[in-house]
């Protein structure tokens, strides 16, 4: 009989250029070298430094991170690998003190300007490969032999393989109940009518006046672009949205975890 065992992952957030020492000791708690630490240390967003085959092992390793620091999360694996449930957001009216987000069928969420607890502004640059069959036209060498050299075409079929690349700027909006039911608006899939006489002919200009108008809307709410530079630009489509939906719920947890300092950042 095989049993199957559960991973939990322990996650870093980035720490303030760690010197020597901190490095020397994050790698002896969690197996890496001190290479491979530092790159788990540094960067914009927050990264998986170990997974462990128990709760118990990965919560001893987070606990010896304390005094070092370091925001830890002890994640598990099914928590990381959940698909969200994704409020897609089509249009929005901003009011007092709260905003109203509709999707495009009709759904609605009305949010207070107090209730929200993340606004995440990222990119995603990555390609889908396009599959193509050419036709061209060849000699038939032994067509032509046997006719004595006069020259037989024939056609050629030849398998072409093209790289089509899209670039979507997006915003998570989070509560504190769970990266797994956050909304999303995404640049071209917005209506920019709320905007008013102010919106442009420009999506790109309309798309930072309405990441402007949310911000006044929820002042309270952390702000966060470390996804903002073209994540998975030479990633395939799939690969790149599965990633950054876990660097997403990664981000999410780390400012959770900051936001509760002195708990445990444990899910």
């Amino acid at each position: 009989m095989v049993i199957e065992t559960a991973i939990f992952h322990l996650a870093v957030a980035p720490a303030s250029a760690p010197d020597d020492e901190i490095v020397d000791k994050v790698s002896a708690i969690i197996g890496k070298t001190p290479y491979e630490t530092r790159l788990r240390l540094t960067g914009r967003f927050p990264k998986i430094a170990a997974s462990f085959n128990n709760r118990q092992q990965a919560e001893e390793a987070a606990s010896s991170l304390k005094d070092l620091g370091l925001v830890r999360m002890v994640i598990p694996d099914s928590s990381l690998r959940k698909t969200p449930e994704i409020f897609r957001v089509r249009s929005l009216k901003l009011e007092e003190q709260a905003v109203t987000f509709n999707n495009k069928s009709g759904q609605s969420r009305r949010m207070a300007s107090s209730e929200l607890f993340l606004i995440l502004s990222a990119r995603l640059q990555a390609y889908t490969e396009v599959e193509t069959i050419k036709t061209k036209r060849g000699i038939n060498i032994t067509a032509t032999i046997m006719t004595g050299g006069i020259p037989v075409p024939k056609k050629v079929e030849e398998k072409v393989v093209t790289r089509a690349f899209e670039t979507e700027s997006f915003l998570r909006l989070y509560d504190k109940t769970s990266p797994d039911s956050a909304m999303e608006i995404t640049q071209h899939g917005l209506d920019y009518s709320f905007l008013g006489s102010e919106m442009a002919a420009s999506v790109s200009t309309n798309y930072g006046l309405a990441i402007k108008r949310l911000r006044e809307a929820f002042p309270q709410a952390v702000f966060d672009d470390s996804l903002i530079d073209p994540f998975g630009s030479k990633t395939p489509a799939s690969m790149a949205r599965d990633a950054i939906e876990i660097n997403c719920k990664l981000i999410y947890w780390s400012h959770l975890a900051m936001t509760n300092a002195g708990t445990e950042g444990w899910l």
